[in-house]
């Protein structure tokens, strides 16, 4: 009965070829010898594949290579290391500048005139900024040119492009929803 099998299919049952076209494991080793057949008529590497104990002896080096005493990018990275190649590779840098204008105020600018004034709010390239004293926000305003030019060496160019600097606010007498609309006191805050 065997027999039978073999002679009517060509080969045992469910392999090989039945009237003479070939099925399974034959078909996918012919059609593998076919496209080795076009890759080197085309001059290319046949075989070099991953497993290719050719291709393994490429990649691993015959001895381990340590970073040794130079600096090495598998060497453990500082924090500000990693986050700077964060915010530089999801384009947080706008942002991160314009944080460092508010949060390092007194490194961007100096002692001086960080003793006097506060950034209150950076909003599309213009910085506002809270002097404690009308005379500190006359003087902040003439040199408003080298203030600039003081964030743009620190940050960057670009993120603050104006200035708005204000003095200090008055108190509001207002108190309570009903007012009087007039002067006010006049000889009380000069």
């Amino acid at each position: 009965m065997a027999a039978e099998s073999e002679d009517a299919g060509g080969a045992p049952d469910g392999a090989g070829a039945v009237d003479g076209a070939p099925r399974g494991a034959d078909l996918a080793r012919r059609a593998l010898e076919e496209a080795r057949a076009r890759a080197a008529a085309q001059g290319k590497s046949v075989g070099k594949g991953m497993a290719s104990p050719q291709r393994r002896q490429q990649r691993r080096p015959s001895r381990r290579r340590w970073s040794g005493p130079a600096a090495d990018p598998r060497d453990p990275q500082t924090l500000g290391t990693l986050a700077a190649s964060l915010a530089r590779r999801r384009g947080w840098n706008r942002h991160v500048a314009e944080g460092r204008v508010l949060g390092c105020w007194e490194e961007v600018v100096g002692d001086e005139i960080a003793d006097h004034a506060a950034p209150s709010s950076l909003n599309d390239g213009v910085l506002h900024v809270t002097a404690e004293s009308t005379a500190w926000a006359t003087q902040l305003r003439m040199v408003q040119g080298q203030i600039l030019a003081k964030i743009a060496r620190a940050v960057g160019d670009g993120v603050v492009t104006k200035l708005e600097i204000r003095g200090p606010s008055a108190p509001s007498w207002r108190h309570g929803p009903r007012h009087v609309s007039g002067r006010g006191p006049r000889d009380t805050y000069g």
